[in-house]
C-alpha cells in the first residue's frame, strides 16, 4: 500500500498513543489529519490516569488538525441506518464512523479499536482502515518501534482476518 495523500481520520486512541511516544508532530506534519469533536473530548478525559508528559493541550491539538468535525443526531441516524453496529461503538468511534459514512471521499481511518474493524469488515471497507505503524513508516518516523501492539501490522491483519471470518467473507 502506497502512502495515503488524502484525509486521515484518527480517533482518541491514536492521538493519545502518538503523544505517548512523542510522534504527534511527525504525524500531523506528514498527513492531513482530521477527527470529530467527540474524539477531541475523549483526549481530555482520564488525564488523571495518564502520566503528565502524555497530557494533551486541547488548543494545540485542535490547531494541529486539518479539521475537527461536529456530528449531529441526523448524521448519527444516517450512520445507524448505514450500519446498525455503529450504535454499539464507543462515542468517539461512533461519531467518527457516522461522519465518515456521510462523506464518501478518499479518506482512511486510523483507529486501533476492534469495533471499528468490525464495521469496516461488515461494510467491506477494510481498504479504508490503516494502522498507525504504517502511517509512521511512510513518513519515516523511527519512534514507531515503541508503539503498542494494537497499532501495528500483525494486530491489524489478524483483526481484519477475524472480522472477515466472523462475517463469512
Amino acid at each position: 500500500m502506497a502512502k495515503h495523500y488524502g484525509p486521515v481520520f484518527v480517533d482518541a486512541n491514536v492521538i493519545i498513543e502518538c503523544y505517548r511516544i512523542g510522534g504527534w508532530k511527525a504525524l500531523s506534519g506528514g498527513y492531513e489529519l482530521s477527527t470529530v469533536v467527540k474524539c477531541v473530548e475523549e483526549t481530555q478525559t482520564g488525564l488523571q490516569n495518564r502520566d503528565p508528559e502524555t497530557w494533551i493541550d486541547q488548543k494545540e491539538l485542535v490547531e494541529s488538525l486539518a479539521a475537527v468535525h461536529p456530528v449531529d443526531d441526523n448524521q448519527r441516524a444516517k450512520g445507524y441506518l448505514f450500519e446498525p453496529h455503529i450504535a454499539t461503538l464507543d462515542a468517539g468511534e461512533r461519531d467518527l464512523w457516522c461522519w465518515l459514512h456521510d462523506h464518501p471521499d478518499a479518506w482512511v481511518v486510523c483507529s486501533p479499536d476492534s469495533a471499528t474493524y468490525e464495521v469496516a469488515c461488515l461494510r467491506k471497507m477494510t481498504h479504508r482502515v490503516i494502522f498507525l505503524e504504517k502511517l509512521f513508516e511512510d513518513i519515516g518516523f523511527s519512534g514507531r518501534k515503541n508503539l503498542r501492539s494494537n497499532f501495528k501490522k500483525p494486530w491489524h491483519d489478524a483483526t481484519i482476518a477475524a472480522g472477515q471470518t466472523r462475517n463469512g467473507f
